[in-house]
């Protein structure tokens, strides 16, 4: 109506002014200037900015063109009413109670970043609306996810199960949206929150995890210290059974005779006594 107005005015303006031109100058100027004023505010309203990251929905007297604007300079019919929508990646969060495949319910806290598809905006402006998140989204949002994980069991909440978990939750949300102009780009997982007596019993199991880890590691060294002993052990017969087969008796006579050699060199004062046994070994009673 604005455009209406201002062109209505402008081209009073101008006709006012032919018909003063002949009786007052002066006033014929001003009311040029008027008409030039009102004439560029009509001509303005056919132009309009649509935003980086939005698209432009033309709706004009309630009759919604299937074809947006995208973002930059846009020529727009002057009488239509423009609708910025964006088309940037938002987030919405959501804490909510679901259920498990073992019958626990388990407080979850997800969001959901999304966008607009651009080639539906004007078709979620007619059908839903501005305020198609908390409509559209966040509804089919919930109802997902507590569809998904009555299917699985609590503990796939907090192992590496939960990326897949997630994925499922995207891929099904994305079928329930993604024909209507919503494209859900993930769903990640921020808090998980356990009920005290799963928490108590997943803690006990760990517990017990690590219990048997550190026996097994003590039965390991057991194990590796017997097998060190068993070397050492069988090294030693081994020396024991080579030095036995090394010495024999007439070894043991010719050691005894290089000793006897040696105390009689010394220069020792000592007292010899020369064995009367069949290998004639000295003993030595006393010396300095």
């Amino acid at each position: 109506m604005g455009f209406v107005f201002a062109l209505v005015v402008s081209v009073v303006a101008f006709g006012l002014a032919v018909v003063s031109r002949r009786t007052s100058g002066r006033a014929a100027a001003g009311l040029i200037a008027v008409g030039v004023l009102f004439a560029l505010f009509a001509v303005s309203r056919c132009i309009t900015v649509v935003q980086a990251g939005h698209v432009g929905v033309v709706d004009v007297f309630g009759q919604v063109s299937n074809t947006t604007l995208k973002s930059g300079l846009q020529f727009v019919n002057p009488l239509a009413r423009v609708i910025h929508m964006t088309i940037q990646t938002q987030e919405v969060k959501e804490t909510m109670d679901v259920p498990s495949k073992e019958g626990l319910t388990v407080r979850l806290e997800m969001s959901v970043l999304y966008h607009l598809d651009p080639e539906k905006a004007a078709d979620v402006y007619r059908t839903v609306g501005l305020d198609y998140p908390s409509v559209l989204l966040e509804p089919q949002f919930r109802s997902v996810t507590r569809g998904v994980t009555a299917g699985y069991e609590a503990r796939a909440l907090y192992t590496s199960e939960r990326e897949q978990l997630a994925h499922v939750i995207t891929a099904d949300l994305q079928k329930q949206v993604g024909p209507r102009g919503v494209v859900v780009e993930s769903t990640p997982m921020r808090k998980l929150t356990l009920p005290d007596r799963l928490a108590s019993a997943i803690e006990d199991k760990l517990n017990a995890e690590q219990e048997s880890q550190r026996m097994q590691f003590v039965l390991q060294r057991e194990q590796q210290e017997s097998e060190r002993k068993r070397i050492e052990a069988q090294g030693v017969a081994d020396f024991q059974r080579i030095v036995s087969q090394g010495i024999s008796e007439p070894l043991l006579r010719w050691k005894g005779i290089e000793a006897t050699i040696k105390l009689a060199e010394s220069q020792n004062a000592k007292v010899v006594v020369v064995g009367s046994a069949k290998d004639g070994l000295p003993l030595i009673l006393g010396g300095q």
